[in-house]
């Protein structure tokens, strides 16, 4: 017989077997709001099939199984022969191969190819984050390769296609093929012009032998590397492949795997390069100009990946409150409760919005686009990123100690959170740039303040903090020391606008109230008490 005391009552479902794109409204209306009328059944279609494949039990298991079995270095096989190879569980394998028949490596080759591939993005990381690593790196090669017609002929179709071909092969014997990065070194880290990586030129024109090494190689067990090294010109890029066209594994010797905080399913790596063969990208000289375009839309990846982080956190905080009693009635309906949840909500809301919009400007590929986007990356980068933690701890504490234990999932999302802010430029690294678009590109702040002025006069408190922006903007004096605070203030500005067009009522009420009005307490939950809270937090639920 059974003890009594062995009844399980009062605990919330699995938040399992739920469509993870179409009960994300915030994105759906994005994807509606930017793409091509004539796409939408399409992307729909696709979206909502990632959704649900997302949102199923056989997928979180494998996201659970990739971080519970993290990546392991062979440098060696049975004999001593040099493999440098990283075995991964199948789990892994799984999700990689999912995320690239669901197209998020072929943005490049399709109509409103970058808005759908960024919601793809954002639904499929909540699955596993880990693998949105290699790829994030695959899908940015792109642009840096076009810089070399050649080597973007031979290479593009390979990185664009749809067909996860495992192993290690030559690209010419391969239907796809993964890329990862290297940029920074021991002695530098992100100051890339500090880097000693040398390039010695080879009898065939264009390449070159490396000596030297990469304290951060993403992704090591992918088909391709683009790298820094300096060459007789200065620093310049190069693609390094993994197996040359002979068959001959290239030297490339992956020295450890990081232990990282988090994002355990994901190999980084230090490797070094001794005689390693390269191909050059681009002009000898201009490797930052060249690899920057693959540096900018990984970027826009780590605001993508934040905002999935936030989204599936705050879904998850909204589902077990929704099922959960307390003090004699339901969390969701509780007052204080409901404020914590809609102050997270509009976090969530207000990063998807914003990523959304940059992906859509991708995809436009005019010049006030690409000006606009010079100085909203940085932005977005900054900003949306560094929320993402804040947001995963108060959504563990939502589910009190149930949200502590690792079985919630809670936790690899508070590991994962502070990643994106690190990953292609901290905070610093990004409030500079951001200056740097300020001073130096005058089109990209005229683009900027048009896309917030088309929401001019719809809120006072938006308006009001317009004009301390520009007041800000026009005072350069000890502007580096402002740098952070100016960085804040241009992510906030841009998302009050966008929620103001775009967004519900009470949506963008509450976020002018708080995040611009000034009517906000230093935590979540203390949005004044007069907004329509109820309204944010249902439309943040997901349906299950």
């Amino acid at each position: 017989m059974a003890a009594s005391t062995h009844t399980v009552t009062n605990q919330a479902p699995p938040l399992v077997g739920y469509d993870v794109f179409a009960a994300d409204r915030a994105l759906v209306e994005a994807v509606e709001r930017h793409l091509d009328p004539g796409l939408l059944d399409e992307a729909h279609e696709e979206l909502s099939l990632l959704g649900r494949t997302t949102g199923s039990a056989q997928v979180q298991e494998w996201g659970v199984l990739a971080n519970e079995n993290p990546p392991k270095l062979r440098t060696h096989d049975r004999y001593g022969n040099r493999v440098d190879e990283v075995d991964f569980h199948p789990a892994w394998h799984r999700l990689l191969g999912k995320g690239v028949s669901a197209g998020l490596t072929a943005a490049w080759s399709r109509p409103g190819g970058h808005l759908r591939r960024a919601a793809g993005f954002v639904v499929w990381s909540q699955a596993e984050a880990g693998h949105g690593c290699p790829l994030s790196m695959t899908h940015a090669a792109v642009p840096a390769l076009r810089t070399d017609p050649a080597l973007a002929a031979l290479w593009e179709p390979l990185l664009t296609s749809t067909v996860y071909d495992q192993g290690l092969r030559p690209a010419s014997q391969k239907a796809g093929v993964l890329f990862g990065m290297g940029m920074t070194e021991k002695q530098g880290g992100s100051d890339v012009r500090a880097n000693r990586t040398e390039a010695r030129p080879l009898a065939e024109d264009g390449t070159y032998e490396l000596t030297g090494h990469k304290w951060f190689c993403s992704a090591p067990m992918s088909d391709g590397f683009l790298v820094l090294a300096q060459a007789t010109g200065g620093l310049t890029c190069f693609l390094v492949p993994r197996v040359l066209e002979d068959g001959t594994h290239n030297v490339f010797r992956i020295q450890r795997l990081k232990d990282k905080l988090g994002n355990k399913s994901n190999a980084s790596s230090e490797v070094e390069f001794d005689g390693t063969w390269a191909r050059r990208v681009g002009d000898e000289g201009r490797g930052v100009r060249t690899i920057i375009e693959m540096v900018a839309v990984t970027r826009l990846d780590c605001v993508l990946g934040a905002a999935a982080v936030m989204r599936q956190a705050v879904a998850q905080a909204v589902h077990h409150c929704t099922y959960r009693e307390a003090f004699g009635g339901k969390l969701i309906d509780k007052p204080l409760m409901r404020n914590v949840l809609a102050d997270l909500a509009l976090e969530s809301e207000a990063a998807t919005t914003l990523a959304m919009r940059l992906a859509a400007a991708y995809d436009d590929g005019g010049e006030d686009e690409r000006a606009f986007l010079r100085l909203a990356v940085p932005a977005a980068k900054y900003w949306v990123t560094k929320r993402c933690t804040p947001v995963a701890v108060e959504a563990l504490e939502c589910l009190g100690g149930n949200g502590y234990v690792e079985e919630s999932g809670m936790p690899r999302l508070l590991r994962e959170s502070p990643l994106n802010s690190i990953w292609e430029g901290a905070g610093n690294v990004q409030a500079l740039d951001l200056l740097r678009a300020i001073q130096r590109e005058p089109q990209a702040l005229n683009a900027f303040l048009q896309e917030v002025g088309r929401a001019r006069g719809a809120d006072h408190r938006l308006d009001g903090a317009i004009k301390n922006l520009l007041g800000e903007l026009a005072d350069l004096d000890g502007i580096e020391g402002r740098g952070r605070r100016l960085a804040e203030r241009v992510a906030l500005v841009l998302q009050g606008s966008l929620l103001v067009r775009y967004a519900p009522p009470e949506v963008a009420d509450a976020f002018c109230a708080s995040r611009l009005g000034g009517d906000w307490g230093s935590a979540f939950g203390t949005l004044p008490h007069s907004l329509d809270l109820a309204t944010v937090v249902e439309r943040a639920r997901p349906v299950s």
